[in-house]
């Protein structure tokens, strides 16, 4: 499967800097969390195929930019384009999305209910 490295790149950077800051904000407003923090896993997994980590960081790095296709300001419809492309990136690439991707995912949503106490990723 082809990928462009230089773009791979660039959405490594843009999740890298903004991921984490953009989750804590919208954490109670999207349903999909969970897929969003599993892809974040899989896509950060050594072990993870590198054109998976291309799919799976293209569709975080669309979670991440303030500018898509529905602002997330809109109420009720906002991330609603956010998670079609969360959940299409992981559908075409599920074979390589492991138990322990969704297990540190749910982890991590407890963690930040503050269910624990302990730093985030």
């Amino acid at each position: 499967m082809l990928y462009d490295a230089a773009k791979l790149g660039r959405d490594e950077a843009r999740v890298s800097k903004g991921f984490w800051r953009k989750l804590r904000r919208v954490i109670g407003r999207i349903p999909f969390a969970e897929d969003l923090l599993a892809a974040y896993y899989c896509a950060r997994d050594s072990e993870t195929p590198l054109y998976v980590k291309a799919v799976l960081m293209g569709a975080l790095a669309y979670f991440v930019i303030p500018t898509d296709l529905l602002p997330d300001f809109f109420s009720g419809v906002g991330f609603t384009d956010d998670a079609a492309v969360i959940l299409t990136a992981l559908q075409s690439v599920q074979g390589s999305l492991k138990p322990a991707h969704r297990q540190a995912a749910k982890r991590q949503l407890k963690r930040l209910a503050g269910e624990s106490d302990d730093a985030l990723a």
